[in-house]
């Protein structure tokens, strides 16, 4: 999806097996021990699907929002269903073009969008099983969107010159996605039912209508719907807006009726460690200046050197407290940025009783020793939450007649 996420993912690869959840022969957490790292026990566990690995692309606002639909088909008892993350990732490049030439050039080619930008593309365009369009096409196994992302960038700039967009340009961009990511089926059968892309979409019973986006600043009036001034933003969606305690209360409240969460934040904290299966910001530093040296950390990895990413095994210990002022110093400074989509899943607690939100990554299952998870304290999730994507249902009933939802 965005900026950062290719750069982060070249420092996946090292795990430390002390963070693993310690039990006794009992089936208990084991007394704590002098310097032990994280022992966690479940709290909430939500049904969910396999972790994938979007690779080297920046579509993670797919796979965490693609993902996220996944696990609301389980809870609506539909089964467990696969879907096609490249069948939205190719209709929102044409998107994407479009939006593109109508700013005279000036709008965003990369591959970054929001979980809003997979419902419009659902309504619109509909959705089909990855066995049906997995996006591979062009003799990788996994996905890589460098040289096909050259060519968006080079074809968007001849309309813009020539103030207009051909039939030969249309079936340019067409055949470069073609080629990539292959053709778009008009019909296909699934289960022995044939469909169209809209008419699988339809089955599903998902309706875009009941699923909002939430975030938590204080530059647009709270209970109201802003704009999120992020470059990824570029379809510029518009958010419901809550103090950062009811964003909370609704994260919380919404895994304890069994709803999941697609999460949109910062992940170039120091604290944030998939490697170890973490994202904390300890108490002795400030949130807001965190990134300060950070910049440097991404300089290394663009670099390709990850050497001191992750010095020690991060051990339990005091937590920054994360008012709204923080959060809002960070949003305006520049520091808490729109890095990186996933999916939350369910809550655990360490041996000291702090809450983490257990996060579902799409950076494959061989690059921690959680199988692609990793836990994020409230701290964390208080300060670097840029938005959340929730069912309706998911709210407090006091917050939705606030929203007036």
């Amino acid at each position: 999806m965005m900026r950062k996420t290719i750069l982060i993912l070249v420092c996946i690869g090292l795990f430390s097996p002390s963070i693993i959840a310690q039990r006794g022969k009992t089936g208990k957490p084991e007394a704590k021990k002098e310097n032990e790292g994280y022992v966690f026990t479940p709290v909430v566990d939500l049904k969910t699907t396999s972790v994938k690995n979007q690779a080297s692309t920046g579509t993670c606002w797919c796979f965490a929002t693609i993902s996220f639909f996944e696990s609301e088909l389980l809870r609506m008892g539909k089964g467990e269903y696969d879907l096609s993350e490249m069948f939205i990732v190719r209709n929102n490049y044409l998107d994407r073009l479009k939006d593109n030439y109508l700013r005279q050039g000036k709008g965003n080619l990369g591959p970054g969008s929001l979980s809003h930008d997979v419902l419009k593309q659902f309504s619109e365009d509909g959705i089909v099983p990855e066995e049906v369009y997995s996006g591979l096409n062009y003799g990788s196994p996994t996905h890589n969107h460098g040289e096909l992302q050259a060519f968006i960038n080079a074809v968007a700039a001849v309309p813009v010159q020539r103030k207009k967009e051909s039939d030969q340009y249309r079936q340019i961009v067409n055949s470069i996605l073609d080629t990539y990511l292959g053709k778009v089926p008009e019909t296909f059968t699934y289960k022995g039912v044939s469909y169209t892309p809209k008419s699988f979409a339809e089955s599903l019973g998902i309706n875009p209508a009941d699923y909002v986006e939430i975030t938590s600043f204080t530059h647009f009036p709270f209970y109201t719907q802003g704009l999120l001034e992020v470059p990824d933003n570029w379809t510029m969606g518009r958010f419901y807006n809550v103090p950062i305690d009811e964003l909370i209360e609704i994260m919380d409240y919404s895994l304890n009726k069994g709803f999941t969460i697609a999460w949109d934040g910062d992940v170039s904290e120091k604290g944030f460690s998939h490697t170890n299966g973490v994202a904390t910001i300890p108490e002795v530093q400030r949130p807001a200046d965190m990134s300060v040296t950070d910049r440097a950390r991404l300089e290394r990895l663009a670099q390709g050197n990850t050497q001191s990413l992750t010095p020690e095994v991060p051990k339990p210990g005091p937590e920054a407290s994360i008012s709204q002022e923080i959060r809002q110093e960070g949003y305006e400074s520049f520091l808490t940025t729109d890095d990186h989509l996933m999916h939350i899943t369910g809550m655990v607690r360490d041996q000291n009783g702090v809450k983490y939100y257990k996060t579902k990554n799409s950076w494959g299952t061989d690059r921690n020793a959680f199988g692609g998870y990793l836990n994020m304290s409230e701290s964390y999730v208080r300060a670097k939450t840029m938005f959340i994507l929730v069912h309706k249902d998911a709210i407090p009933p006091a917050i939705r007649t606030k929203l007036g939802l």
